[in-house]
């Protein structure tokens, strides 16, 4: 039996107990077995029979005897009778993106729940949202999650694409012979939905890794399976492609697992105009000799160009731009980001004290945050009155009198109603430092209606930004019609800005739309419009959007420092 056979059988056994809510310390020895064995580069067998499995760390006598009967007979009892314990459906839950045993454990513990059909009853019937730790966002990820799996559309969302590469590269970065690995693909370019989750890995050992990853719990069917790449299908629809390369054509494998086909076919071809061959093996000179590379930037400048980032190289003109001036623009980059003007605290619908997003801001290396809880006639979101938002407003105001450097604002979420007014008092919207005005319920009016509906809110002199502008949610409910053109116009004239929304399942606007409204000469703000604190972490999901859009930090209204960002507030609406 193969090391990594022996370590995905204690990794099981560790989730199968976390699920059963068992000893902690023991999960953790199990886990830890599990690292120590993949990772070693004598085969554990050999240990075994030289009698020296107990001076590897990690692994006591009852790994060993565990190890002995894996060895021995090919089975695990502890894990053979853990298996007998559970349904099927238990297995798969655990396995949905996002979830995992714990969860799982929660699920099953308060629901009952032991099959994906249940799971999406419980969802659906909004029984999630009430256990601890979870809520109402979790909810409508499983919803999502659990829809694509049963359509098998081929597409999956770019939020649960992004946690199986991370988790699959943490898998096999500590397999023995790996020196590098990277998520290349639609991932590394974020596009908002990909067919493939696609790693490239330096290593010594390529079929061996190959392998190993063929043999993962989550491989389904395995299509190619070659000395340097293997590719699965997995149960819940996505496949994973793995590419092997050595140190003197990684950088190459690298850029050519991650641009589309005709940003690719683009660069061998200029490439060939320069006396190389350019392919996912390398880059060769004329006389067939592999160019040793430092980065993928040495690659790009040994084609006289720029280092063009991953999130342009989808042949939409970055290769022409770039050969005509030579350099690309200043795109924008998380550390652009000063704060975030769109997040809901516990004051409405949101799971998180204000006081505690203000922490989780300075966190994330923040100037300000702006609490935007919903507007009063969204009851089912526990939309806040009038005289609660004033309320709220006298307890950001004393809050604010313990930070240095850094500013809760007070803001709000105001529902664009659909005759086009806002559902807040404008006294009371006056007093807020940020306006952001939404669309949140009748979704079904026409494209001239809902146009007409937002450009009204668009021109209010207290709104500042408009969230979210077309209600999609990727995969399950299309975007309202708009005329974009019009309602941009409109922008530009009152000196309104538009929201990138980053959270994965909205990314509204998306890139198209960012485009378009940089062309009209709009600030674009990138917000979170988180409900919880985990939520607040995606802002480079909308950073991504806007680098995909070419835009630079200048396009950026929370790319201002907090003194020209409340300046720039207050100009606006002194100039309305």
């Amino acid at each position: 039996m193969l090391n990594f056979e022996i370590a995905l059988a204690f990794q099981e056994l560790a989730d199968l107990l976390e699920f059963k809510g068992e000893d902690f310390f023991k999960i953790r020895a199990y886990r830890r077995a599990a690292r120590v064995i993949a990772c070693l580069d004598e085969p554990v067998g050999q240990l075994f029979a030289n009698k020296k499995l107990l001076q590897v760390p990690g692994i006591g006598k009852n790994i060993a005897s565990k190890i002995e009967e894996l060895l021995t007979t090919g089975k695990m009892n502890k894990l053979e009778e853990m298996r007998k314990k559970f349904h099927p459906g238990l297995i798969e839950i655990m396995n949905l993106p996002g979830i995992g045993p714990k969860r799982a454990g929660i699920l099953f513990k308060h629901l009952q729940v032991a099959s994906l059909n249940e799971l999406d009853r419980a969802a659906r019937s909004e029984h999630i949202r009430k256990l601890p730790g979870l809520g109402a966002k979790t909810e409508q990820e499983i919803i999502r999650n659990i829809q694509m799996l049963q359509k098998n559309t081929g597409r999956y969302l770019l939020g649960p694409a992004k946690t199986l590469a991370a988790e699959l590269c943490d898998l096999l970065a500590g397999f023995p012979g790996v020196k590098k690995i990277e998520v290349t693909g639609g991932v590394r370019r974020w596009q908002e939905t990909v067919s493939s989750i696609n790693l490239v890995a330096e290593t010594g050992n390529p079929e061996a890794l190959c392998l190993f990853l063929a043999s993962h719990p989550r491989a389904k069917e395995v299509q190619i399976c070659s000395k340097y790449r293997v590719k699965i299908s997995t149960w819940w629809g996505i496949d994973i492609e793995l590419l092997t390369a050595q140190e003197k054509d990684y950088w190459a494998a690298l850029l050519w697992s991650t641009g589309n086909t005709a940003h690719c076919q683009k660069l061998a071809s200029l490439a060939r105009m320069k006396g190389y061959e350019l392919s996912a093996r390398g880059l060769a000179d004329a006389q067939g000799r592999i160019v040793t590379l430092s980065s993928e930037d040495d690659l790009y400048s040994h084609l006289d160009l720029p280092f063009i980032p991953p999130e342009l190289r989808e042949d939409k003109g970055e290769i022409e731009y770039c050969l005509e001036t030579g350099k690309l623009p200043d795109l924008v980059d998380q550390k652009d980001i000063k704060g975030d003007l769109h997040v809901h605290s516990n004051w409405s619908d949101g799971v998180s004290s204000i006081e505690q997003i203000a922490d989780q801001a300075i966190g994330l290396g923040y100037s300000y945050v702006a609490i935007t809880d919903h507007s009063a006639s969204l009851k089912i979101a526990g939309g806040l009155s009038a005289e609660k938002l004033l309320e709220q407003r006298e307890y950001i105001r004393e809050l604010n009198k313990k930070y240095e450097n850094f500013q809760v604002l007070h803001g709000i979420e105001a529902d664009i109603l659909s005759g086009g007014s806002l559902d807040c008092p404008e006294d009371i919207l006056n007093k807020m430092d940020i306006v952001i005005a939404s669309v949140h319920t009748g979704f079904r009016q026409d494209r001239a209606a809902m146009t007409g509906r937002i450009i009204s809110a668009v021109t209010n002199k207290n709104v500042d930004a408009v969230g979210h502008l077309t209600g999609r949610l990727i995969g399950t409910r299309r975007g309202y019609e708009v005329d974009a053109e019009k309602i941009f116009q409109a922008a530009k004239t009152h000196g309104t800005c538009m929201e990138i929304n980053s959270s994965p399942d909205r990314l509204d606007l998306n890139e198209d739309y960012s485009r378009l409204a940089k062309r009209h000469g709009l600030k674009m703000v990138i917000n979170t419009d988180a409900h919880d604190l985990r939520r607040m972490r995606e802002i480079p999901f909308g950073v991504a959007v806007a680098r995909r859009a070419w835009l630079c930090p200048a396009d950026i209204l929370n790319t201002a420092d907090l003194g020209d960002l409340l300046n720039t507030l207050k100009s606006k609406k002194n100039n309305r």
